[in-house]
């Protein structure tokens, strides 16, 4: 059997084939292979509403009321997000971040501005 890869997000060796990707078990992190994975993480820079680069554990402000699928609450302009995280999210949402008042969300970074 070709051994696999490690993870070129967490390093995990045990990581399997599905269907044209390669999967880690331990990040959930996909890839093709034989695509260098410094293609993937250090070319596309996140930046906030106003162009400043972000990175895991800044802390930002939101810039625009924003309503949150699936609450009655809505995001409002001036709440400070702190320890964001740098993910591929659904979508086009960046930032994966725990909000007082709402637990873990996936954000946008056009929707906030470094703190």
């Amino acid at each position: 059997m070709d051994e696999l890869d490690p993870c070129p997000s967490c390093g995990c060796v045990n990581t399997y084939p599905m269907g044209a990707l390669i999967v880690c078990p331990e990040c959930a992190s996909e890839w093709v292979p034989g695509e260098g994975s410094d293609d993937a993480e250090g070319d596309d820079e996140v930046r906030d509403a106003v162009g400043n680069v972000l990175i895991d554990g800044d802390t930002v402000m939101i810039v625009k009321d924003m309503k949150v699928k699936g609450s009655s609450k809505t995001l409002k302009v001036g709440t400070r997000v702190s320890n964001i995280r740098i993910v591929s999210g659904p979508g086009d949402h960046d930032i994966e971040a725990k909000v007082e008042g709402f637990g873990a969300l996936y954000l946008k970074s056009s929707i906030m501005k470094k703190a």
